[in-house]
């Protein structure tokens, strides 16, 4: 098995506001993703939202505010799962309910030097 890294993004202006129900209703179809994944022993981490803003160093310790709202699509968050090909990783990730808003999910493989 390989471990892959589930990148989540979305446009955070485009999303609606939710009432506290529907939020509820987010947070499920989260967790029943994610359990599902871990049900089928491929969750190698289940990861975590980030926080919208932080810091960028840059060359010459040269540390600025960053993410920056330009960005059109912010990164929201991560889960690292197990799998034997990046197809099984695609798949795994078709499940992800930030494609139901909108968002998108990026599969990177993740190489052990």
């Amino acid at each position: 098995m390989k471990n892959f890294l589930f990148l989540f993004r979305n446009d955070n202006a485009k999303l609606p506001k939710r009432s506290p129900e529907e939020m509820q209703a987010t947070t499920k179809l989260w967790m029943d993703w994610i359990g599902s994944i871990a049900a089928q022993n491929k969750l190698a981490d289940r990861g975590n939202r980030l926080e919208p803003n932080g810091k960028v160093l840059r060359p010459g310790n040269v540390v600025t505010d960053g993410p920056y709202t330009e960005i059109k699509e912010a990164l929201g968050g991560y889960t690292m799962v197990k799998a034997a090909s990046m197809e099984e990783a695609v798949e795994l990730a078709s499940g992800c309910p930030i494609l139901q808003l909108g968002g998108n999910v990026e599969v990177r493989e993740i190489s052990i030097l």
